[in-house]
């Protein structure tokens, strides 16, 4: 059984908005995850590259 039920009936132009939906969609979900991940580590070295700056001067 297929994930859209009517995905034999439908048009091309609409099939591939529908794999560009899907695969934007995956994208911006692997960016979220990378990007909770890599939270911490930004923080560390946006507060470290603020203390250096201000040390510097």
């Amino acid at each position: 059984m297929a994930l859209i039920p009517r995905w034999r009936y439908m048009t091309d132009d609409a099939k591939a908005l529908t794999r560009r939906t899907a695969v934007s969609a995956a994208v911006v979900l692997l960016v979220l995850l990378l990007f909770r991940g890599l939270l911490p580590w930004v923080l560390v070295g946006l507060a470290a590259w603020w203390i250096w700056k201000t040390l510097s001067r």
